[in-house]
């Protein structure tokens, strides 16, 4: 079955990094575009990155453009997701999942547990 394990997350100083990691498995990976996920308490779960698979073009919402960078292995089934000078307002808990690069809505209704950032001085 489909399955995705993210990894990575943790409480770090505003003007941190992480490195997130997606490992997914159970679908053709190599013929997804893969996406990251966050969901800040309160509000509604948002797109914060995508990859298209194939050429691999990347996208990201205006909030992390210029601070986070996605890539994608499809040897190791593995999406990564590196995130440079964090704001507070980058906490929430970070998901993936996969689908297309036009429409950009999760194509699996299996999710992982996520993984959680906080960032707080």
């Amino acid at each position: 079955q489909v399955q995705f394990v993210e990894s990575g997350g943790g409480l770090v100083q505003p003007g941190g990094s992480l490195r997130l990691s997606c490992e997914a498995s159970g679908f053709v990976f190599s013929g997804y575009s893969i996406i990251w996920y966050r969901k800040a308490s309160g509000k509604e779960r948002e797109l914060v990155a995508i990859i298209s698979n194939g050429i691999e073009i990347s996208d990201y919402a205006d909030s992390v453009k210029g601070r986070f960078s996605i890539s994608r292995d499809n040897d190791k089934n593995t999406v990564s997701l590196l995130m440079n000078n964090l704001k507070p307002e980058d906490t929430g808990v970070y998901y993936c999942n996969a689908g297309t690069y036009v429409g950009r809505r999760p194509e699996f209704d299996s999710w992982g547990q996520g993984t959680q950032v906080t960032v707080s001085s």
